[in-house]
């Protein structure tokens, strides 16, 4: 036999050798089915651990048996903080609104009344009495109007209840005398005394009494709380800014001092031209009464002034309501008399004597004042619509003190400027 050549040397090396016995072949040649020697090896075949569908060496795993990212947990748990932190905040916010609304007021009281109180520490006096002064002046003026008012409505009650008989029989009489019927005003006293509605209307008043002691004493805790604030902050209001400039860097500490002076030229010059113009109301007011002989002239004039010009937009129909009552009950031309003058002040005072008086402090187009007022009592009820003005005043001045202004161009001057009326002069002859 021929010596086997290289070739056919390299061949048998390189076939498997095979640790079994050798399987069965049929008639045709091939293997048994399952076989590995029944086809050819396909490269690409994902059984063939060398082939491409396979990753190389050394990546990692993919599918099911992929890792979590270390980021996720941390992100998780952050969120998770975050929102608790929101929700705690939330109900702190919720369960402090009230007292957060009382710091407000003060911070404002005690703005109104930080001129006068500087004026007298720069004369010499002690910073803190004279905040006291001034808080006790305030409370003078306070207890007069609320001791006036408390008169005229004792007064006024006490002279229903002695007429109300009167009334009923003059009612029960044009009662009788248009329908024709026989009423009596003893039989509608027992029936009103027998019915149902009446003893419901006793128990619920009756149950009523401490949820009112408990309202009233609020209402004195808040006052209290109201005046502590605002004293602390007129008192030490040089200590306030200090502290509240030592944790700002140098370029913003010039910045809230500014603020703060706005804040405080404003809100005084509101508080003090209101003021003035209650004291015009109300002397006003008093003459016309007098005059026309309707009683508590005095009071009437105080709640006048006050609640005209301190209670904004309605604050002036308001005040007129009770001295036009109290006229018709002395003559009902009385009564359009005092209408007549309550509209024609208010006009005079709308056009001439307000903004002669605000122009050099709250100087608002009436809008702009009107859509504070609103947005004021829908966020904080009547305090906010009593210190909408101010607020507004003093963020319009910080705004225009920090607010570029440009030129008008010719075209912009002309298209706002009023035409002017030309004169046709008659020609000589």
């Amino acid at each position: 036999m021929p010596p086997p050549r290289a070739a056919d040397q390299d061949a048998a090396s390189a076939a498997p050798v095979a640790s079994g016995p050798e399987p069965e072949r049929d008639a045709a040649g091939a293997g048994a089915p399952g076989t590995a020697a029944a086809r050819p090896a396909d490269p690409a075949s994902p059984q063939d651990p060398a082939g491409p569908g396979w990753p190389p060496p050394g990546t990692p795993p993919t599918g099911g048996e992929e890792r979590m990212p270390r980021w996720l947990p941390r992100a998780v748990v952050l969120v998770l903080a975050l929102v608790a932190c929101f929700q705690l905040g939330s109900w702190a916010f919720h369960q402090l609104i009230g007292l957060l609304v009382n710091i407000l007021i003060a911070f404002f009281l005690a703005l109104a009344i930080e001129p006068a109180v500087a004026r007298m520490a720069a004369a010499g006096m002690r910073r803190g009495l004279a905040t006291f002064v001034m808080f006790l002046a305030v409370f003078a003026v306070t207890a007069g109007f609320l001791t006036l008012l408390g008169s005229l409505l004792a007064g006024q009650i006490v002279a229903m209840v002695e007429g109300f008989p009167g009334y009923i029989d003059a009612v029960i009489k044009a009662i009788n005398s248009t329908f024709h019927t026989e009423l009596s005003r003893v039989e509608i006293q027992e029936s009103v005394l027998r019915s149902d509605w009446l003893r419901k209307y006793v128990q619920n008043s009756a149950s009523g009494v401490l949820d009112i002691s408990a309202q009233v004493l609020g209402g004195l805790f808040k006052l209290l709380t109201i005046g502590l604030f605002s004293f602390y902050f007129a008192a030490d209001g040089p200590r306030l800014r200090r502290a509240l400039c030592s944790v700002l860097p140098p370029a913003k500490q010039a910045e809230v001092l500014r603020a703060w002076e706005i804040a405080v030229a404003k809100t005084g010059g509101y508080l003090y031209s209101r003021g003035l113009m209650a004291l015009i109301s109300g002397v006003a007011t008093y003459v016309v009464l007098a005059v026309l002989g309707v009683p508590y002239a005095p009071a009437l004039a105080v709640w006048v002034g006050l609640v005209s010009q301190f209670i904004p937009t309605i604050g002036t129909y308001l005040a007129g309501a009770l001295p036009v009552l109290l006229a018709f009950t002395v003559n009902p031309w009385y009564a359009l008399y005092v209408l007549g003058f309550v509209v024609v002040y208010q006009q005079f005072e709308n056009y001439v004597l307000q903004p002669k008086l605000t122009s050099k402090t709250v100087d608002i187009h009436p809008a702009v004042a009107f859509g504070s007022v609103i947005a004021g009592t829908a966020l904080l009820g009547a305090v906010g619509a009593l210190i909408a003005i101010p607020a507004v005043a003093t963020l319009q001045a910080f705004l225009g003190a920090y607010v570029k202004r440009y030129e008008l161009t010719r075209d912009a001057d002309s298209s706002t400027s009023r035409p002017r009326r030309r004169v046709r002069l008659p020609r000589l002859r």
